[in-house]
């Protein structure tokens, strides 16, 4: 039972990361683009979890954080791009 969950989770998280992309590429505008991105880095992290749940092992659950924590500060330091033109003050 647990595989049949798994495996649609997967189908709909790849689903979900397609959309995103297409955002990615066709959205009007850059926060759009931003906001796009942020939720590809949740979507990665998602299946990244998934498959440590496939695997049975904590390893892929350390490297979800690390990579929510990249990509959290990666997103901030962008959008704070876009507010000033600068990152660094």
């Amino acid at each position: 039972m647990i595989d049949l969950a798994l495996t649609i989770a997967f189908a709909c998280i790849a689903l979900a990361v397609l959309l995103n992309l297409y955002r990615l590429l066709r959205g009007p505008t850059a926060s759009d683009r931003i906001l796009a991105l942020d939720t590809m880095v949740i979507n990665a992290i998602a299946l990244i979890i998934l498959f440590g749940i496939m695997e049975e092992t904590t390893v892929y659950f350390e490297a979800a954080l690390l990579l929510a924590m990249v990509g959290f500060v990666g997103t901030v330091a962008y959008a704070k791009f876009l507010l000033r033109g600068d990152i660094v003050e």
